[in-house]
């Protein structure tokens, strides 16, 4: 389960750093927040927690797309920038299906 909290928690430290490169403190303090709901125990803390992931998997696809399509059009190689923020992604979305299993969902009733 530790490992669970450290992956999520690496998560949201990216997409924290994500924010914060574009400005939005808010956002920024946000995700820096957002593991303390391990602490809650509650069911529907858990399934934010989720929800949290698989939105900021989103967000990363999303911008994996911008900026490919950006480079593309300005003649740039763009393969790299589709390959990290696609297994970014790819991560995120991965933390989100581990917050799902049996063992992080007994721990919350």
């Amino acid at each position: 389960m530790l490992l669970r909290i450290i992956l999520f928690l690496i998560a949201a430290l990216l997409f924290g750093a994500h924010f914060f490169r574009a400005g939005n403190l808010v956002m920024v303090g946000l995700c820096l927040l957002a593991p303390l709901l391990f602490f809650l125990r509650l069911r529907w803390s858990l399934y934010l927690l989720q929800l949290s992931a698989y939105g900021a998997a989103g967000v990363w696809l999303g911008t994996a797309i911008g900026i490919v399509e950006l480079r593309r059009q300005s003649g740039q190689p763009w393969l790299s920038a589709a390959a990290i923020l696609g297994a970014v992604s790819l991560f995120t979305l991965i933390v989100g299906l581990l917050l799902n299993s049996r063992t992080i969902r007994q721990h919350y009733p």
